[in-house]
């Protein structure tokens, strides 16, 4: 009976989209009706409500969406929806503003002389568009009004014209910013908290450790590592589109001939073009570079668009009889320059500022600056609200797109808690696992599925409906092992496909409704054929390719202040492939530099710390046949792997068979032992489900333990392996620095031999009430001096002696410290003429690959190369 009101419920939901009735009501309308007739139902058969429900009752499902949905708003790392409503005002201010029409006509004047001008030219001004607009109703009807005409007038063939329009149109989805790329980014942090879940469970039961190593975590996205994900496929769409058009009228000329320009290209031509391009250009470079550059969360990034948006439009709106048009924009240029010159070469903290004296000059630059930003906004909004009431229907537009957008959210997580109610994520589960040919079978389908449901669903509906149930198991696999937002990037651009394909595609009905009449619908269908293809083959490259996604969000977050420092987990793998690199390349030199260190003359220094060096070196002599020995690992691992994954990917298979019956199993028997159901069938359910469970356990290889337990040893070999080299490089460069700055410290020492003089001499005439405030200051000060902390502590037992009334015992100990004193300055001083130069010089020989980990973040080298590496999957299924 589940999968009869599974059924039901995906009847409904179709049964109202296809007649017309609004999916923010279809959606929630579904999940109500079938969750109450499961109840009813429930009720009247069998007298129990919970009776047709996977687990738990009605009101339990009937609440779960409306609680997930909510469970959004109250975490504070969840935030990331705030940015929806900035960036649809911002697109729709700029569309009011008529840029498009603007760009449209300078760079088709442009692009016009060469073969298929006109053409690139509306791909470029998509482009332009969807990274600051965004909107692909208001892009494809401002460039169908425009260009479409002017590349009919000038002999384009309609299908190459209204194609190009048409896709171009929707390359907003997937260049950032995106309202998709933001939802996106919400439903997959919400499906790598369950694919985490899923993971840690398969871990379990795989090896019967209880919890999942940190390298092998299923990590999360956020909307901005979806930008920066988005951003070279963005470009790589552009590019296929323009490469495509190029090539079409070299080969038919005549369908896409080039537009000679018959005015002038005189200063006033570039002119226009400058002041065209520059505006949106620098827009994206606030929105995006922000980002980009980790100055900016993607909601500030909205919130720096939305200003942006409508400084532009108070000077691009229709301005006839307005003087001073550009003062606005003037305003916020120099208030903007005078914050950076502020930031850049004054101290900002006001607390610092008047804690430590300095001066106020960058606080007040700062203040102007910011005041002249307010003023021009003000200035800017207020021009906005009186040019034909513009400001108060924009925001009136953005607040009706931004209601339909959550109210589809809240009805999406209704829909998919009612489609969990009945079990439909366990089918969908079993269903995929159940796929040979592992993940890329798996995956093949959802995206097949994904472009099918894009003839005939928007692609909110798709993002918020298909996610939630396809995203945990696609990211739970750990024969991939892909990123979220790889993921996440494939069905945008998956979902692109939903604008262009009919019968609903949206982006042909909004150029049909503007395309003049002898433009055939037949020839705006034929026209996309080529666009989507060309879709299509930017899905597969990207598919083969994710360094195309994950390389930015890598390369951002290892460079970011936030950095993970290079001890992360999740870093070890690459770190390693790191070193190994620098091993074979500068290993004779790093060998050299170990003998050398190992020559120094560390006779005189404290016992401890020589101590210390020494075992430090001799740790660093191992850092290369350590590194061998992982290598050898991993190359037994490599040899092994062929054999065994085969044999693997059965029994696993077996496995996820055998739990799946063993789940119909407790079911059947929990029935039977409640008094649910015909006892006879339900028995004879059980014998049926207990046959097939001994059916499949014998298919599995008699020598299946041993297979498994050879391999499982040679993988805690290579754990093993890599965690005594991470031990061992960390300990071996640990005493290096430590004893750099100790020595490098010996000038701060001298100053206290008259501070302890001063201190012996007062000892006699102080008391308990006076001796803390003349003792503890010192007492502090030289205890900031690296390896110092044992002369501070005889100071303090002096001090104590002098409390109890022992002046002679204090005196004593007061005379130790001077002596430990002079020591220290002694060998300290010595040390810096002698070693400092050379423990400098071998620190930095080592620092890149033997003190790699143990730096508070990675070097700008290292971090590129480590995302490189972290950008690419590994298979880590062999370790479940």
């Amino acid at each position: 009976m589940e999968i009869f009101f599974l059924l039901l419920l995906i009847g409904i939901m179709a049964f109202a989209l296809g007649s017309g009735y609004p999916v923010a009501f279809a959606l929630p309308g579904a999940a109500i009706l079938t969750i109450g007739l499961a109840a009813a139902s429930g009720y009247l058969f069998a007298g129990n409500t919970d009776i047709f429900f996977h687990s738990g009752g009605p009101s339990q499902w009937l609440s779960a969406g409306v609680t997930n949905l909510r469970g959004v708003y109250w975490e504070v790392d969840r935030d990331t929806l705030i940015a929806i409503p900035l960036f649809i005002f911002m697109g729709i201010m700029l569309q009011r503003s008529k840029i498009a029409e603007d760009l449209l006509v300078t760079m088709a004047q442009l692009f016009g002389p060469i073969p298929g001008g006109l053409g690139i030219s509306v791909v470029f001004v998509g482009a332009l568009l969807a990274a600051t607009t965004g909107i692909v109703g208001a892009t494809v009807v401002a460039m169908g009004l425009i260009s479409l005409p002017a590349m009919l007038r000038n002999n384009y063939s309609p299908q190459l014209a209204t194609g190009t329009i048409a896709a171009s149109g929707t390359l907003g989805q997937i260049i950032p910013p995106s309202i998709v790329l933001i939802i996106l980014a919400d439903q997959l942090a919400s499906a790598s908290d369950q694919a985490g879940t899923i993971r840690t469970a398969l871990y379990k039961q795989s090896t019967g450790e209880l919890s999942l190593p940190s390298e092998y975590a299923v990590t999360s996205t956020s909307a901005g590592e979806m930008f920066l994900g988005a951003f070279v496929p963005g470009l790589v769409l552009v590019g296929l589109y323009m490469l495509y058009i190029l090539v079409f009228a070299i080969l038919r000329p005549k369908d896409a001939p080039s537009v000679p320009y018959e005015g002038k290209r005189n200063a006033k031509f570039w002119l226009d073009v400058v002041l065209t391009l520059v505006p949106p250009l620098a827009l994206i470079f606030l929105v995006l570079g922000s980002i980009i550059a980790g100055i900016a969360t993607v909601n500030q990034a909205g919130a720096i668009g939305a200003a942006g948006a409508l400084v532009m439009a108070g000077y691009r709106l229709p301005k006839a009889g307005t003087r001073n048009i550009f003062v606005p924009a003037a305003l916020a240029i120099a208030g903007l320059a005078l914050i950076a010159l502020a930031l850049a070469y004054f101290p900002m903290n006001i607390k610092q500022v008047l804690a430590t004296g300095a001066t106020m000059t960058g606080i007040y630059i700062g203040v102007l600056g910011t005041v002249l930003v307010v003023a021009s906004l003000i200035w800017s909004a207020l021009r906005a609200f009186k040019m034909e009431n513009t400001l108060s229907e924009v925001m009136v537009e953005t607040a009706k797109t931004t209601s339909l957008v959550f109210i589809i959210l809240l009805g999406a997580a209704m829909l998919t808690a009612a489609f969990r109610a009945f079990g439909g994520e366990d089918l969908v589960r079993d269903f995929l696992n159940g796929l040979p040919g592992g993940f890329w079978s798996k995956f093949f389908i959802v995206m097949l599925v994904i472009f099918v449901l894009g003839f005939f669903l928007d692609f909110i509906e798709i993002a918020v409906v298909v996610v939630p149930i396809i995203a945990p198991i696609l990211l739970a696999d750990p024969s991939a092992n892909i990123t979220a937002v790889w993921l996440g990037v494939m069905i945008g651009l998956n979902i692109q496909t939903s604008f262009l394909t009919p019968p609903f595609g949206f982006a042909l009905f909004y150029l049909r409704g503007v395309a003049p009449k002898a433009v055939r619908t037949v020839s705006i269908y034929r026209g996309v054929i080529a666009f989507i293809g060309l879709q299509l083959l930017a899905l597969v490259v990207v598919a083969f390719y994710p360094p195309l996604v994950n390389y930015l969000p890598a390369r951002t977050s290892l460079l970011a202040v936030t950095a993970p420092p290079p001890v992360n987990p999740g870093l070890q793998y690459c770190i390693a492939d790191y070193i190994h690199d620098e091993f074979e390349d500068r290993g004779d030199e790093i060998s050299a530099a170990i003998e050398r260190a190992q020559g120094l003359d560390v006779s005189y220094l404290p016992a401890s710390l020589s101590r210390d060096w020494q075992e430090g070196l001799e740790k660093a002599a191992q850092a290369i046949p350590l590194m061998n020995e992982i290598n050898e690992a991993d190359l037994a691992m490599e040899q092994a792997a062929p054999e065994y994954r085969p044999v693997h990917t059965v029994v696993r298979r077996i496995e996820r068979d055998m739990n799946r019956i063993n789940d119909n199993l407790e079911e059947a028997r929990t029935l039977l032992s409640r008094g649910f159901g015909d006892p006879d069938r339900l028995e004879a359910r059980i014998a049926e489900r207990e046959q097939e469970l001994a059916a499949l356990e014998a298919q599995i290889p008699d020598d299946w333990l041993d297979t498994q337990a050879a391999f499982n040893e040679l993988a805690s070999a290579d754990r093993r392996a890599r965690q005594l080299f991470q031990r061992t490089v960390d300990q071996a460069y640990q005493p290096v620095p430590e004893l750099i700055d100790i020595i490098a410290a010996a000038d701060r020492l001298p100053p206290f031999e008259a501070e302890l003089n001063r201190l012996r001499e007062a000892a006699p005439t102080l008391d308990e009430d006076t001796v803390d405030d003349v003792f503890r200051p010192v007492e502090s000060a030289i205890g900031d001096v690296p390896a110092a902390r044992e002369i501070r502590s005889l100071l303090s037992d002096a001090r104590g002696e002098i409390e109890d009334g022992n002046f002679d015992e204090a005196d004593t100990i007061m005379a130790e410290a001077q002596a430990l004193l002079q020591s220290e300055i002694e060998w300290r001083t010595r040390a810096e003429a002698e070693l400092l130069p050379d423990l400098r010089a071998y620190e930095a020989a080592i620092r890149d690959t033997i003190g790699l980990r143990s730096q508070p973040r990675l070097p700008r080298e290292q971090a590129l190369d480590v995302a490189a590496c972290n950008a690419n999957h590994r298979d880590i299924s062999l370790n479940f």
